[in-house]
């Protein structure tokens, strides 16, 4: 932070060394922020704070959540239903003190700071346990000041925050089983769906349509739909259909969004790898993305462009991206497979 105080969602410059931090930092925030500590509960700064502002990070001034989400949880500590600015947010499997637990992080100053739990009030369920410590409050009056204007308007009178949005992803990435495991474990992700989507069938009926009137307008003849079963496992892994196994996600974009959704997906698969997926092969284990809305559309390609520019692979990535058509469900014995079956296959590691 410099000395006005103002950061902004550009954040601060960070601290080169430890050594610096510790001189910016009273002793009990550096043990909280970079030893992964825990303060007492209600007796921190924050736990019973009431004032309109946002919340940033004590060491980057990024911001990461702000009052109106603020709720009183009873357990003593700073307690939000989602994040202010999702995208700021890390989240990371911690099985300390004999219990697994989603440790929550700071992107860019890498800050412990708390806990998720999945009992907070509607419409998101969570709970997002932070360390006052962690933390700085940036009263609603002073947020021009602290170069974080933009959020004035969630004080406005009439603005309401809505927090039960929800938005549709539809993902292929070899094995649904693997995929589906993997993504139900993400926080903001309400529900999952194995299927098949990205074959014919998923066009037919519009293609059909379009064809149809182009043909009762040049000739004033009807023609007759064709009575295609929709596509199951059997018909689906003998290739003749052309979908690939999916999992439809969907997810509140106030706590996931849509391009950290596509960070996931592509690291839990190969997108070089044409139609294989660890030990499975054809096209149903394609990797693909279907997209819903343009805003999703230009968020992929800008995603792949980028990726690919990385020079991370060697390989071009394949990824197949389409418009969705229709998506069918997998059959019951496929849904929340690796719960039923813990011991089944799966090509991801569900640890990352």
């Amino acid at each position: 932070m410099n000395d006005n105080g103002k950061c902004g969602n550009d954040a601060c410059a960070l601290p080169g060394t430890e050594e610096e931090l510790k001189k910016i930092l009273s002793p009990e925030q550096y043990r909280i922020a970079r030893e992964n500590g825990t303060e007492e509960p209600f007796k921190n700064a924050y736990w019973n704070e009431k004032s309109p502002g946002v919340y940033v990070d004590v060491i980057s001034g990024e911001p990461l959540f702000i009052s109106t989400d603020k709720f009183d949880s009873g357990t003593g500590w700073p307690s939000f239903a989602a994040p202010l600015v999702p995208a700021n947010i890390v989240y990371r499997r911690d099985s300390s003190h004999g219990m697994l637990r989603i440790e929550v992080r700071s992107l860019k100053a890498d800050s412990h700071l708390g806990h998720l739990f999945p009992d907070g009030p509607a419409p998101t369920g969570l709970r997002y346990c932070i360390n006052s410590a962690s933390l700085r409050f940036v009263h609603r009056d002073k947020l021009s000041e602290a170069g974080l204007d933009e959020y004035s308007k969630f004080f406005s009178p009439g603005f309401t925050r809505r927090l039960d949005d929800r938005q549709e992803a539809i993902f292929a990435a070899g094995c649904f089983w693997g995929v589906e495991a993997y993504f139900k474990r993400v926080p903001g992700v309400i529900s999952t769906n194995a299927g098949y989507s990205g074959g014919a069938r998923s066009y037919l009926n519009e293609e059909i349509s379009s064809a149809e009137r182009a043909d009762i307008s040049s000739s004033g003849r009807g023609r007759a739909i064709p009575d295609v079963a929709p596509p199951d496992y059997k018909s689906v892994c003998s290739g003749s259909t052309g979908h690939a196994e999916c999992v439809k996600i969907v997810f509140n974009p106030h706590v996931v969004t849509y391009e950290m959704l596509l960070q996931r997906l592509f690291s839990i698969h190969d997108p070089t790898s044409l139609n294989r997926q660890g030990n499975d092969t054809g096209t149903q284990y394609r990797s693909a993305v279907y997209y819903t809305t343009v805003e999703q559309k230009n968020a992929v390609e800008k995603f792949i462009q980028t990726l690919g520019a990385s020079r991370k692979y060697s390989a071009p990535i394949v990824t197949e991206v389409k418009k969705a058509g229709k998506f069918f469900d997998a059959e019951e014995y496929h849904q929340d497979y690796l719960d039923k079956n813990p011991g089944g296959y799966c090509h991801i590691n569900l640890d990352e």
